[in-house]
């Protein structure tokens, strides 16, 4: 069980900090989370997948819940192997993609005890049930 939580509104990041954000394939950052990692923190545009900037992208926008778990997997795995980096994730798919946090929250379930990975507070309410 965790105590940190990813806070609601993410305004600066430190050094070794990475926003993790909803995107779509195309990479165009046009809204929400989104538009923050690309007016903020260096998210590229045309980049919808990984590492861009101070930030991660996993795309929410191309289908179900079933079409994230990859990059969630994804994701995980990378955060795994790359344990100097914090990664900040926010609800991601929970805004303009118009999922609930219910549906996504069960994807970062392998990443509820990495160390490096700070999830939000509604995720891991529902991750530990």
């Amino acid at each position: 069980m965790t105590d940190r939580f990813t806070p609601e509104f993410i305004t600066e990041l430190k050094p070794g900090e990475i926003f993790v954000f909803g995107s779509n394939l195309g990479g165009f950052h046009a809204g929400g989370a989104a538009r923050v990692a690309n007016q903020k923190f260096g998210a590229e545009w045309g980049v919808g997948v990984g590492l861009t900037g101070q930030c991660y992208a996993i795309p929410t926008m191309q289908g179900g819940v079933e079409t994230i778990k990859p990059y969630t997997d994804e994701f995980v795995a990378f955060a795994a192997q790359h344990p100097e980096l914090t990664f900040l994730v926010t609800r991601i798919g929970c805004g303009i993609a118009g999922f609930r946090d219910e549906e996504i929250a069960p994807l970062f379930a392998d990443a509820l005890d990495a160390p490096n990975v700070v999830l939000p507070e509604s995720f891991v309410n529902i991750i530990n049930g």
